[in-house]
């Protein structure tokens, strides 16, 4: 493979999981495309550890709220030889919150810096780790109680 390919395979691996994300249809299966089964996400309100329960994991952070959209920018990734890359992109993301939680501000709103790396596997390229860094925020996240 190529290393333009390879690039090209890494960098959909993000914008897949953050399509993902909004499309709501997180499973087991989804995450296995995306992840390696020792895989580290970690968002500044928690971490997880491992494909297992990953999806779960997401859709628990995600119940918080009636809708979220993000959008990133293209991903520089980097290849460290023939099957290891690292990656890093801007995403910013709406959180749309449920309206009888939304008062006077439907939204909350983060700029964060994604860093990430990938491993080539035998079912292909997966992600290894993705870390957000919150860069800004906007608006007010959502409350401990808010989760459904």
């Amino acid at each position: 493979m190529n290393s333009g390919t390879a690039v090209s395979k890494i960098s959909t691996l993000l914008d897949r999981y953050l399509v993902g994300l909004d499309d709501e249809k997180l499973d087991d299966a989804w995450a296995r495309t995306l992840f390696s089964a020792d895989a580290r996400v970690e968002f500044p309100m928690s971490t997880h550890e491992g494909v297992d329960g990953l999806a779960d994991w997401h859709r628990r952070a995600l119940d918080a709220f009636a809708r979220t959209q993000h959008l990133n920018s293209p991903a520089v990734v980097d290849l460290l030889g023939e099957d290891r890359a690292v990656l890093r992109a801007n995403v910013v993301s709406t959180h749309v919150h449920h309206p009888e939680a939304a008062g006077d501000d439907p939204l909350f709103v983060s700029g964060t810096l994604v860093r990430g790396a990938a491993r080539l596997t035998g079912e292909g390229w997966r992600l290894t780790e993705l870390s957000f860094g919150l860069v800004w925020s906007t608006g007010r996240p959502p409350l401990s109680g808010n989760a459904r």
